[in-house]
């Protein structure tokens, strides 16, 4: 078969979750004898806006559509007719027999309704909440609080603070670098994202120089000076939050054959969104397992705490931080902390983390390489998740279970569905870094409660059971066509 497996951004510029699961599920794809193509989108202001390229990632051909957010419109965010346009051209040229949809952000649901049109069977997975939620699929208001109904009247407030496209001088100045590009072949795009990236820094500096050094302050996320939006601002976004959600509903599901959920938690918020039983079909994600089959744990004689995921405030860092202040100095030199992840995301907000680990002794370790994820796990006693939004099927929490790693988590989602309190980890209230620093304060006082729980390896998929079990839905769902 000739497979299309679509996603908002993709390696290597963009190492998440669901652009590593579709990565390797390409791979796999692949090893069992299939023509897998993928489709993404990539922000390149030296690109002309709408462009294809092709290239290339670790032998998967990567078809990439210069995305620039030249939106005239919110409406323009998830329904963008030119991205649809380029699409169903796109269709024409690969003829796929299958359209394996990721994620629809920075594209449009209109692409779906191109793949349906053509006559190609059409799948979903659901990585996230963003067919519901806008602001990236989180279910996170713009004040940081979790948003458990979808209440358009909040969504309107949010919306207002959302910045989803560019500003005018933006787009020019990108539309000038793009037109050097064609007209001499010089790139200023990366000289020009320097220069942006050294004003956030500073904005970042001087953000975390406003604020209080103290362990205990809170971070910029929730302080960051959050206020209601004006009423005539927010009803009419509200207006265009209720819009968004009727339409993609009433045009994705006669597009879309399978949504694929894998929790069951977030099949129960699609079921109640109004996603019809006989669409949803629960699959767990498998992960790559290889890279764990030599798996041995480091010892060591304190207590060693992990972070690994991205400094950006709905992954909770500072929540963790928070809680590793209140840990009592002599307990906390029991053991030790140290948070992975990439620092280029928000600037103020990363200020602000480090300077709460300078004032606890914890570590903010920078980037994490994938092929340096067991390393890091074969020297954790302790893994802990603190998002503050529902999560999904956090690949990192499968990879610690496939090296029975300990874990704790939010009390939420997908993560709580993944992770058993008192058997293969633990809960702790989410946001609540009182209830978490009490959850450190017992392990470091009792590190031998960690060798109680038992993290099973066996509940973990392999990503070459997901291929497999794929390549049956997409030849059951291409028989149903020719039926059709």
């Amino acid at each position: 078969m000739r497979i299309l497996l679509v996603s908002h951004d993709y390696l290597p510029n963009h190492p998440a979750g669901t652009e590593i699961y579709t990565h390797q599920l390409g791979l796999e794809l692949k090893a069992r004898g299939h023509d897998v193509h993928v489709f993404t989108t990539e922000k390149d202001i030296s690109r002309a806006n709408l462009e294809v390229r092709l290239r290339e990632w670790e032998g998967l051909p990567v078809h990439e559509l210069t995305n620039n957010l030249f939106y005239n419109s919110f409406e323009e965010t998830w329904d963008y007719p030119p991205a649809a346009r380029t699409f169903a051209l796109f269709l024409r040229e690969l003829k796929p027999d299958i359209v394996h949809f990721m994620h629809l952000m920075y594209l449009s649901v209109g692409c779906a309704e191109e793949a349906h049109r053509a006559g190609i069977p059409v799948l979903q997975t659901l990585h996230d909440y963003w067919l519901q939620c806008p602001r990236f699929g989180q279910r996170v208001h713009a004040d940081s609080s979790i948003c458990h109904t979808i209440d358009f009247a909040r969504c309107g407030d949010c919306l207002a603070h959302f910045k989803y496209k560019q500003t005018r001088v933006e787009r020019r100045t990108a539309k000038i670098i793009a037109a050097v590009r064609r007209g001499s072949g010089l790139d200023l795009g990366p000289l020009a994202r320097r220069f942006a990236t050294g004003i956030k820094r500073r904005m970042g500096a001087r953000a975390a120089h406003s604020e209080s050094s103290d362990a205990s302050a809170t971070p910029p996320y929730a302080a960051a000076g959050y206020t209601p939006a004006e009423p005539a601002e927010r009803d009419a976004m509200r207006a265009q939050a209720e819009r968004r959600d009727r339409a993609i509903r009433e045009r994705l599901l006669p597009a879309v054959r399978r949504f694929i959920a894998p929790s069951r938690f977030l099949m129960q918020r699609f079921r109640d969104w109004g996603v019809p039983e006989q669409q949803l079909l629960h699959m767990r994600t498998g992960i790559d397992l290889r890279p764990f089959t030599q798996f041995s744990r480091d010892r060591a004689p304190r207590t060693r705490i992990a972070f690994i995921g991205t400094l950006a405030p709905h992954k909770g860092p500072h929540v963790l931080l928070q809680a590793w202040s209140r840990v009592p100095v002599a307990l906390r030199e029991r053991g030790s902390l140290v948070l992975w992840g990439p620092k280029a995301h928000n600037p103020a907000y990363v200020r602000e983390l480090e300077h709460l680990a300078l004032a606890t002794g914890a570590v903010l370790a920078g980037k994490l390489d994938r092929r340096e994820v067991a390393r890091a796990l074969a020297r954790t006693d302790l893994l802990v998740m603190p998002s503050i939004w529902y999560e999904n099927s956090p690949l990192i929490i499968l990879e610690a279970l496939a090296t029975r790693t300990p874990i704790a988590v939010s009390d939420l989602g997908g993560m709580a569905e993944l992770v058993e309190h008192g058997v293969t980890g633990y809960h702790f209230r989410v946001g609540d870094a009182d209830d978490l620093a009490a959850l450190l304060a017992r392990v470091l006082e009792q590190p031998e409660e960690l060798a109680r729980l038992h993290p099973s390896a066996a509940a973990v998929r392999d990503v070459r059971e997901d291929a497999a079990d794929l390549e049956k839905l997409y030849e059951l769902e291409r028989s149903g066509s020719a039926a059709r």
